[in-house]
């Protein structure tokens, strides 16, 4: 880790630090007139903000680096759940205020991902009709095993496509396993039926997704009411009806407005998850339409195959604790590769 990195991740737990205890806070024994320099440096990549003069002088990260600068997995969850230094409640900032003010990719991570793309588009446009259904098939029974599998549901791979092509469920699994990879497919098919349908993200179409994604289920429609908790961590959600419009709306809004669509599929993924608007089901919601933003515009799905279930879930509580997309952002990066080179 570079003295950089240090003085960033000090300035994330401790915000509006002077410089003499930003000092005392990294590993590295360096000067003061080396760590003014590295601070300085930070200050004028657009990472740190300075406030105030003289003594009085305290730094706090930008909006740019709170949300992007890199944070350790490992690292961070060797804490207990009630060690960790957290934002506790839902933060109606991140989406009005901190996330319009943020570049989500960098430009090498975008050159990567547009490289990526061009490549399915290439591919894309020597396939036949039946040759690109056959892959979008496979993709389709990969995503609905794994997006499952990340929730609880024990079906293997096989024993998933066995059931989405055969409807043949596998023994000794319970009802409601079959259901919930059965309604992945059919959200799916309805996404690629109507490729359209989230071009434009409203709070009405992702309730649609789901209600197809929880149907047979038992799980209530539309937003909840009722205050729900989260597993693992200490964040708690908005548990107010309105409150949770209001922030989805914000969320459609913010979505809707970015030009590039990467950032608008990664911030899908990441807002529907972290407001919790249903009672359940909600991170198969955010997959489902995440990746229908991404056919809207002619980009490829992503299903998730090869990610680490605990992997996937530490990275999301490091969004609902943080606000921090760096171990996210390198899932979201990672599998659309795996997609592109996978399937087409």
């Amino acid at each position: 880790m570079t003295t950089e990195v240090e003085i960033l991740q000090y300035l994330h737990y401790h915000p509006l630090s002077k410089r003499v205890d930003i000092g005392g806070g990294i590993t590295e024994e360096i000067s003061d007139r080396t760590l003014k320099r590295i601070i300085a440096d930070c200050v004028e990549k657009g990472y740190v903000e300075v406030i105030g003069k003289g003594p009085a002088t305290r730094y706090k990260l930008t909006p740019q680096a709170l949300v992007t600068m890199p944070l350790d997995l490992d690292t961070y969850f060797l804490r207990d759940i009630d060690d960790r230094k957290i934002q506790e409640c839902f933060s109606f900032d991140l989406i009005g205020e901190i996330l319009p003010e943020v570049t989500l990719f960098g430009e090498r991570e975008l050159a990567t991902l547009n490289e990526a793309q061009s490549k399915f588009r290439e591919h894309l446009s020597e396939m036949t009709e039946l040759e690109y259904q056959k892959e979008m098939e496979r993709l389709g029974i990969d995503l609905s095993w794994k997006s499952s599998q990340i929730e609880g549901n024990t079906y293997t791979l096989l024993e998933t496509e066995y059931l989405l092509k055969e409807r043949q469920t596998a023994s000794g699994k319970t009802k409601e396993e079959a259901v919930m990879l059965l309604n992945h497919k059919e959200a799916l098919d309805f996404i690629l039926d109507n490729p359209d349908y989230l071009k434009e993200l409203s709070l009405s179409r992702i309730e649609n997704i789901h209600s197809l994604l929880t149907k047979e289920l038992g799980v209530p429609r539309n937003i909840r009411r009722r205050r729900v908790g989260v597993t693992g961590t200490n964040y708690q959600p908005l548990d107010n009806e309105f409150q949770i419009r209001e922030a989805l709306e914000e969320s459609c809004l913010l979505i809707n407005n970015r030009s590039e669509v990467f950032e608008k599929a990664l911030l899908a993924l990441l807002l529907l998850s972290y407001i919790q608007p249903f009672a359940d089901g909600n991170k198969r919601t955010a997959r489902i339409v995440s990746n229908g933003i991404l056919i809207a515009d002619g980009y490829c799905p992503i299903s998730f195959r090869t990610v680490d279930s605990m992997d996937y879930k530490k990275a999301m509580l490091m969004f609902y604790e943080q606000n921090n997309i760096s171990a996210f952002k390198k899932i979201f990066i990672d599998q659309f590769l795996f997609a592109v080179n996978t399937y087409f």
